[in-house]
């Protein structure tokens, strides 16, 4: 059966055909008017390289970055939100702390939902549960009938403690929907069923933003597949690195944010277990952004709670919070299209903002005025005009000299080259910067790891990184250009589904929290085996524990059937331990909430770059591209990456493929083993 991967980007978008084992890419700017446009236009080029017709395509795997735009962007739906009376300020007033202490005219993150939007509604439940006013649902209406009147299209219902009785809000709900058919509805019992009030209004308010929207993209997508002939399943990835159905997704869009960079996080995990490399880095660089996670026993990191839209240069706290299952990594503004310029007290800055696919970098030949990283690129010879983007975008060499002469040589006093170099060497330092607090965050060392280094600017960038942190090695898989793409591939089916149930541990019952289990367990079944993929299936189950008068608990794997206080004590000890280095004897644990997950098996694909006429090569350089490494001009030779053998050779070197260039600094050997990965190391000295 061939599978067909795409996967929406700021500024690319990529499609991989995988057919055979054998994979066939194409890369695309991305259309931002119409991103279906795009997909489709890269579906066309990769269909006319193969012998695969439309019609034989058995799945659509697929990864948007929509969702995220939207609220970055403030596109999304008019959306308004129904809370208990006296509460519908809990957006506003956020966590009610400063999350940049010296900064005395703060800019706290604008609210999805205007305050005349946010209405109160009478009813009150208690944090047991108890029904202490019943709702009012005559006066609710009317508020709906006067939001619907101003033009709303979407509603959040978020009333107190649903997560222990949603019985009101399912009222509210129906009453609506009888009334109201069309109105987009979320409510907060549904798309996050957990404690904590702030948190839970502002992911079911994002998921409300974003419905609209992504309910009409995707069935516009799907209905120009099938127009194209591509009648197949279409699966979404989600930001928790699982695919799951096109109704799912229609109900919770807000889990596909951060879909693409969690596809990476796969790609890199595979790579962790194929080589059987105990701790990895993987280090994923776009057009627009640049995503590090850190993968132990070929597991990524995961958390339930995540920022979108930080206003202050990607700073905890300044962002709009939601709580769903991601991949847990750091994401900063640093892409290939990242915008660099000197300010007025002469520093170089290069990013958060970025030129996108519209007008893209100068070099695009678009209409890009500004100087940014792949221009900085060009310059410094790292990329090859006649292999980038496949041959499909030509290469201005004279814009980008002249925009980074202009916008920062003239202003710092250096030539072309060495401003080039300059801007190169912030973008690093900034991910090195962004990784190392990353690590620590998490207790982590990085010197011992192997990075594993994919997407289209990424490879260009690796080894330089490496080198900051200290890592010897890097690894480069097959197709790196579209790595999240392929990563696509390599996902289960997936569906996470959460619950809370504050306890203490002492007085935890059993009897009570395996029925509850057994309910999440049929909820996230259905969605699962709705995909088909509903034979074998691995389950997961987390408790969410802290000490008793701590603010954050840590996630605790655990077995059903083993449930027990003194099983969840040792087990949450051990991972706390790790986490912070000692326990707290005689210390009261609660539980706050529990997961569980349900995934098809992995999928075990055997992944290769399809064979092409340039394979067929004899290994050695094409010619040679006149590059600088910060300290003198000289030519470096360039090789097809499809003709390198397991032969190791030395750096320096530019590695060129349809999608990405592999940059290979003096000192550093480089080969590329049977299965497609290109090793580089440093050099014994």
């Amino acid at each position: 059966m061939s599978r067909l991967a795409v996967d929406i980007g700021g500024t690319f978008t990529d499609v991989v055909l995988e057919t055979g084992g054998e994979l066939v890419t194409s890369k695309v700017l991305t259309t931002s008017n119409d991103p279906a446009q795009g997909v489709l236009e890269g579906v066309e080029v990769v269909l006319a390289q193969t012998q695969v017709a439309a019609a034989d395509i058995g799945l659509v795997l697929h990864g948007t970055t929509l969702a995220t735009n939207a609220l970055i962007e403030r596109r999304g739906a008019k959306t308004a939100l129904l809370s208990t009376h006296g509460h519908r300020d809990v957006l506003e007033m956020a966590f009610e702390n400063r999350f940049e202490q010296y900064d005395v005219n703060i800019d706290r993150p604008v609210p999805l939902v205007p305050r005349h939007w946010r209405r109160d509604v009478w009813e009150r439940i208690a944090a047991d549960g108890q029904i202490l006013r019943p709702l009012d649902i005559p006066a609710m209406l009317n508020c709906v009938d006067e939001l619907v009147g101003e033009g709303v299209k979407s509603l959040a219902i978020g009333f107190l403690h649903s997560y222990q009785n949603p019985e009101h809000e399912m009222a509210a709900a129906k009453a609506i929907t009888d009334r109201y058919p069309d109105l987009a509805l979320s409510c907060s019992a549904d798309v996050c069923p957990e404690i904590r009030e702030y948190e839970r209004f502002s992911t079911t308010v994002a998921n409300a933003y974003v419905k609209p929207l992504m309910a009409e993209y995707l069935s516009s997508l799907d209905v120009q597949l099938k127009d194209r002939g591509i009648v197949c399943q279409t699966l979404l990835m989600t930001s928790g690195g699982g695919l799951t159905t096109l109704d799912a997704a229609r109900a919770y869009p807000i889990r596909l944010v951060e879909s693409g960079p969690a596809g990476g996080a796969m790609l890199a995990a595979d790579i962790a277990k194929r080589y059987e490399l105990d701790s990895i880095l993987s280090f994923d660089m776009g057009g627009t952004t640049a995503k590090i996670c850190l993968i132990d026993e070929g597991t990524p990191l995961y958390s339930r709670a995540f920022e979108v839209d930080r206003s202050y240069r990607f700073k905890k706290g300044s962002g709009l919070p939601v709580r769903i299952p991601v991949v847990e990594m750091v994401e900063i503004g640093a892409g290939g299209g990242s915008i660099a310029h000197v300010d007025g007290l002469k520093r170089l800055l290069v990013g958060p903002e970025s030129a996108g696919s519209e007008p893209g970098p100068a070099c695009y030949g678009r209409g890009g005025e500004e100087a940014t990283v792949t221009d900085a690129d060009v310059v410094l010879g790292r990329l090859s005009a006649a292999h980038f983007a496949g041959g499909k975008i030509e290469l201005d060499a004279a814009a980008s000299a002249e925009v980074i002469s202009r916008d920062v040589g003239t202003a710092l006093s250096q030539n072309m080259h060495e401003a080039a170099y300059a801007v190169s060497e912030i973008v690093e330092e900034n991910m090195a910067s962004a990784a190392r607090a990353h690590a620590s965050e998490w207790g982590r060392d990085l010197q011992s790891r192997t990075m594993v280094a994919f997407g289209g600017a990424a490879p260009l960038h690796a080894v330089s990184l490496a080198r900051k942190l200290r890592i010897s090695s890097v690894v480069i898989p097959p197709g790196a250009g579209v790595g999240s793409a392929i990563g696509f591939l390599l996902a289960p089916v997936k569906f996470e589904v959460v619950r809370s149930d504050l306890v203490r541990l002492n007085d935890l019952q059993v009897g009570k929290i395996e029925p509850m289990l057994a309910d999440m367990r049929n909820e996230a079944g259905m969605i699962v085996t709705s995909a088909g993929f509903g034979q074998t299936l691995v389950e997961q189950i987390s408790a969410y524990m802290r000490y008793l008068g701590q603010g954050y608990e840590v996630a605790v794997e655990v077995d059903d059937g083993q449930l027990d206080p003194l099983t969840l004590r040792e087990r949450f000890e051990t991972v706390y331990a790790g986490l912070y280095g000692r326990t707290i004897p005689e210390m009261d644990i609660e539980v706050l909430s529990w997961t569980l997950s349900l995934a098809s098996e992995q999928a075990q694909t055997e992944i290769r770059s399809a064979t092409t006429h340039e394979s067929e090569r004899k290994e050695g350089p094409l010619g040679a591209i006149a590059g600088f490494d910060g300290e003198r001009r000289r030519d470096v030779p360039v090789y097809l990456r499809s003709t390198l053998s397991s032969e190791p050779k030395m750096g320096p070197a530019l590695v060129v493929e349809a999608q990405t260039c592999i940059v290979v600094p003096e000192d550093i050997s480089f080969c590329q083993d049977s299965y497609g990965a290109l090793h580089l190391e440093e050099a014994e000295r």
